[in-house]
């Protein structure tokens, strides 16, 4: 599908339906069945299709064009692709945009000369896509174990859960951070922005009790404290640049950057400060941040 197809519906042929009672043929007559052309591209689409693009929840108080996502999934995977070479352009999306349901998605470049876009990259796909594009694969850090396993369940629950409910849970944050990022740029309109704050808190309460029929803030930040400091102890000594003792960072590195850059970015911002400051408790992790952003985002 091309900018350039018709995009003017097609009729169904009438010889197709003369087998149907004469009412209902009539009905036709009067009310043709139309097949829609495929859907344009959407209008902000890059015109220019000679670079990667990645779609995603941007941040909203940094005008910067490479800037970090808001989003920790956005973040991770635009981390990731920045750790292996690749700086797509990135525009601003929403999930009911993505083929997965989810930001972000990439849509590769393409050579020109009339070669159709290529299909879309759901994150899921993205490993498998850098590595066609010549970049190294993921290397088993754990040889023998099931440590990088383990440690990256601590960010995707542990850690994810705090998160979840210090943006969504606590009223206050709420207020200051997630409205701006993800209610006020939904609308205008006052009863739309209720309701989407309304969906949006009702699906991080619903996230956290999947683990506990209580969602207990208290325990949450303390299982985070605990997350963190063991990722703190595997980072090791300031020596140890990166997760695993690895001479560049991986995706690892990416989804732990995800949670700690967003928390710091909005220090500012945040009405409460507890899963900030519990993250200050280690200076290497904080480090570790710094050090990612200040090499592939300044």
């Amino acid at each position: 599908m091309t900018a350039n197809d018709s995009a003017g519906p097609r009729t169904t042929p009438a010889a197709s339906w003369l087998s149907l009672p004469a009412p209902v043929r009539q009905l036709f007559d009067r009310f043709p069945l139309t097949t829609p052309a495929p859907n344009r591209l959407p209008q902000r689409s890059p015109r220019d299709r000679s670079k990667h693009v990645l779609y995603i929840f941007p941040d909203p108080w940094n005008n910067s064009a490479e800037a970090p996502s808001c989003n920790p999934s956005c973040l991770k995977w635009q981390a990731f692709l920045q750790f292996r070479g690749i700086r797509p352009l990135l525009r601003p999306s929403n999930n009911h945009a993505s083929p997965s349901g989810a930001l972000p998605f990439l849509v590769p470049a393409s050579s020109g000369d009339g070669e159709l876009p290529k299909a879309p990259v759901t994150a899921s796909k993205l490993p498998a896509w850098i590595i066609s594009q010549g970049g190294p694969e993921e290397e088993e850090k754990g040889r023998g174990d099931t440590r990088e396993d383990v440690y990256t369940a601590l960010i995707d629950s542990d850690v994810r859960s705090a998160w979840l409910y210090n943006l969504y849970i606590d009223s206050d944050n709420f207020r200051a951070v997630s409205w701006p990022l993800y209610v006020a740029t939904v609308s205008r309109s006052r009863a739309v922005q209720h309701a989407t704050a309304n969906q949006l808190r009702n699906a991080a309460f619903d996230e956290l009790a999947k683990t506990s029929p209580i969602v207990d803030g208290t325990a949450l930040y303390e299982a985070a404290d605990e997350a963190f400091k063991a990722l703190s102890t595997l980072l090791g000594t300031s020596d140890s640049f990166f997760f695993f003792n690895a001479a560049e960072p991986g995706l690892f590195d990416a989804s732990l950057f995800a949670y700690t850059h967003l928390l710091l970015e909005f220090e500012p911002r945040w009405a409460s400060l507890q899963l900030v400051n519990i993250l200050k408790k280690y200076d290497n992790l904080v480090a570790h941040r710094d050090r990612l952003l200040r090499q592939y985002f300044s």
